[in-house]
């Protein structure tokens, strides 16, 4: 034990609590329950009635507060440090000292032991296993903060890693609902029953002691960008994700509209093949950030995806413009196909599309795998300029790029 001098004082307003949230249900308040669905591929689903402990607790915060064993254990708390930046790292700046305390400790550990036990019927193990935690968790050097989102129109074999901490593998029915009793409901409909919605986008990160946790939904939004470039699949994520940090419930945040919002379209499968791709291009997705056109032309490409002709043929346009410059549908024809025969084909329906036609399903298509080349090349500037040699009959200079899906 790092904190004798905490020990007695958070043991004592947990188990005070528990009297008087017991006494609440004694004298007629009701403990709300969530019917939770565990969905099985083969066989029948299952049923569990779980009691929300955290929403009995959270609605009578203020009976809590006002307690004076509340009062001592605030008063220890404000003298330990890293309760400070525990707090201030799980409630974030817009809170006091004291809510933070309160609400991150006090009321954390409240919560943890009576969810350990079910109800408000005191424990000692339970009691002294969520404590443990909380001192480990208190002390620690490092904060670990995880943000998990369900994914459809997308399916995988087995786990597949985008980028370090961030992966998509299949979900695991109730792994949510340990911390969020009721998130069935804030789940896609169908998702643990169809092949396409059984997967999971889940970012997990090591944050060190005071440091602000990552931005999840932008992460997540770049990898859903990622795979939809990769995959053509009318993949979508959320409407919502949900975050833990050390292991405890820190928030459930809308993911973007962008990502969140399902394009039409079939669903598509991430295989052993395009996974080194995708790879590639979330690594490369930060390119935009110093190169405007290039941030131009995957925003309007992925516009497009929404969008009904004739908007989607003016958002691809556009998308090609800014990636290729003006002469984009000899340069994209270049780019895509190494064959004579099979450029002159697609350098027609990139014309087309140019003078003012809808957008072919080969033009659609080029589009995409263009944004791709220019990810997957090391300099989009040099893409162009060795294109241009091509054109003029001249060898290349590099072999760097080249077309993969």
């Amino acid at each position: 034990m790092r904190a004798p001098h905490l020990y007695p004082l958070l043991r004592g307003f947990v188990l005070g609590a528990f009297v008087v949230l017991g006494r609440e249900l004694e004298e007629g308040a009701e403990l709300p329950f969530a019917f939770e669905e565990h969905v099985q591929r083969k066989g029948p689903a299952l049923y569990e009635l779980r009691p929300l402990v955290r929403t009995f607790i959270e609605d009578r915060e203020p009976l809590l507060r006002a307690r004076d064993d509340a009062r001592l254990a605030l008063d220890e708390l404000g003298r330990e440090p890293a309760a400070a930046i525990f707090a201030r790292a799980h409630a974030g700046t817009h809170a006091s000292e004291d809510d933070a305390l309160f609400r991150t400790v006090l009321l954390g550990l409240l919560t943890s032991t009576a969810e350990s036990c079910g109800g408000f019927d005191w424990d000692d193990e339970a009691f002294e296993h969520a404590y443990g935690i909380l001192e480990k968790t208190l002390f620690g050097e490092r904060r670990q903060f995880r943000a998990l989102v369900p994914l459809i129109g997308l399916s995988v074999a087995r786990p597949v890693e985008l980028a370090p901490g961030l992966s998509i593998r299949h979900f695991e029915a109730g792994e949510l609902s340990t911390h969020w009793p009721e998130s069935r409901g804030l789940l896609p409909p169908g998702f643990g029953r169809e092949p396409d919605r059984c997967c999971v986008l889940e970012l997990h990160v090591d944050v060190e002691a005071g440091a602000d946790p990552p931005d999840s939904p932008a992460e997540i939004a770049d990898a859903v960008s990622a795979i939809r470039l990769t995959t053509s699949a009318a993949l979508a994520a959320g409407p919502v994700l949900f975050e833990t940090l050390d292991g405890r419930p820190f928030g459930i945040r809308p993911v973007l509209p962008i990502a969140a919002t399902q394009p039409p379209g079939e669903p598509s499968r991430l295989d052993a093949f395009r996974t080194p791709i995708a790879v590639d291009v979330l690594a490369a997705l930060g390119k935009a950030d110093g190169d405007p056109e290039l941030a131009e032309a995957l925003d309007r490409w992925e516009l497009s995806l929404f969008q009904n002709e004739p908007f989607r043929a003016e958002q691809l346009r556009a998308s090609l413009a800014a990636l290729l410059g003006e002469t984009w549908p000899l340069r994209a024809a270049v780019l895509l196909e190494a064959d004579g025969t099979a450029r002159e084909e697609l350098h027609g329906h990139l014309v087309g599309l140019a003078g003012g036609d809808g957008a072919s399903t080969a033009s659609v298509d080029a589009a995409r795998r263009a944004l791709v080349a220019v990810l997957q090349a090391l300099d989009r500037a040099d893409l162009v300029h060795d294109l241009d040699r091509e054109l003029l009959g001249l060898p290349r200079r590099s072999m760097a790029w080249a077309a993969a899906v």
